[in-house]
């Protein structure tokens, strides 16, 4: 699968792939990738079914990996260091436990290895009801969406995934239909039958419940070197909330 990427730093220098979390796009990431452009050469990656990549009727975590080793082959990347958040946490997981190798470090933000209930069911009932195909403005999709989401930021951050077509009106650029038939996927443990031996960096909120401490346990079991951080005041979006003290930590652990 070709997945579009953004790409920003020099080459040459140590690359960086960062991969977003569930309804979310690789722009999500450029403000911190600005950041980290001064000394990495990054790549912001759409996951498949997810802002300008293709989509597919196959979702699942194993083919997730796989797109990412095709990716890092396609770019003859050496040994780059992974990062994902949520949904990417885990896709970047699945690939260190598939292809150890391949990869120099990971960092997970706010994730772990474990399975998640469905708890996505309000969001998925509020993008399904939007009628796409009738909508005129963002300001109506807003209107309709907020029906069901309250609160602005989280439908802000939704509502980047409609465009608007060259022949008028609105579609989305995540595979919805997908997303909502395989959404158990999202939350599935990870398929890692052994310890993984590459230097991992687990970024936590500690107002998420994303991270707890029964995790924080499974984790140091699973990953042979590794260090969890738990960043105060942070939720879930670790990056919209605390970006300097984000940037901080990868930054310590990186160089």
């Amino acid at each position: 699968m070709n997945l579009f990427y953004r790409e920003i730093g020099e080459r040459g220098n140590k690359p960086l792939i960062i991969l977003h979390g569930l309804f979310g796009q690789c722009d999500n990431w450029m403000t911190l990738a600005k950041h980290l452009s001064e000394k990495l050469h990054v790549f912001l990656v759409d996951q498949r079914n997810h802002g300008q990549s293709p989509h597919s009727d196959e979702f699942n975590y194993q083919l997730m990996a796989d797109d990412l080793k095709a990716f890092i082959e396609t770019h003859q990347l050496e040994k780059p260091i992974i990062l994902g958040h949520s949904m990417g946490g885990k896709t970047v997981m699945q690939f260190a436990a598939n292809y150890p190798d391949m990869v120099s470090r990971m960092i997970v933000v706010d994730i772990s290895p474990r399975f998640y209930p469905v708890h996505h069911q309000t969001i998925l009932e509020g993008l399904n009801a939007l009628p796409i195909d009738s909508i005129k403005t963002r300001g109506e999709a807003d209107k309709l969406l907020a029906e069901y989401i309250p609160n602005f930021g989280e439908r802000s951050f939704l509502l980047k995934n409609i465009y608007r077509k060259k022949e008028g009106g609105f579609a989305w650029r995540v595979n919805l239909p997908v997303i909502t038939a395989k959404i158990e996927e999202v939350g599935k443990a990870l398929d890692m039958t052994h310890t993984i031996e590459v230097p991992t960096l687990f970024i936590g909120g500690t107002n998420s419940n994303y991270i707890q401490q029964t995790d924080q346990q499974e984790i140091n079991e699973k990953f042979a070197s590794v260090s969890i951080e738990m960043i105060e005041g942070a939720g879930h979006w670790v990056h919209a909330e605390k970006p300097q003290e984000l940037l901080l930590a990868i930054n310590s652990f990186i160089f």
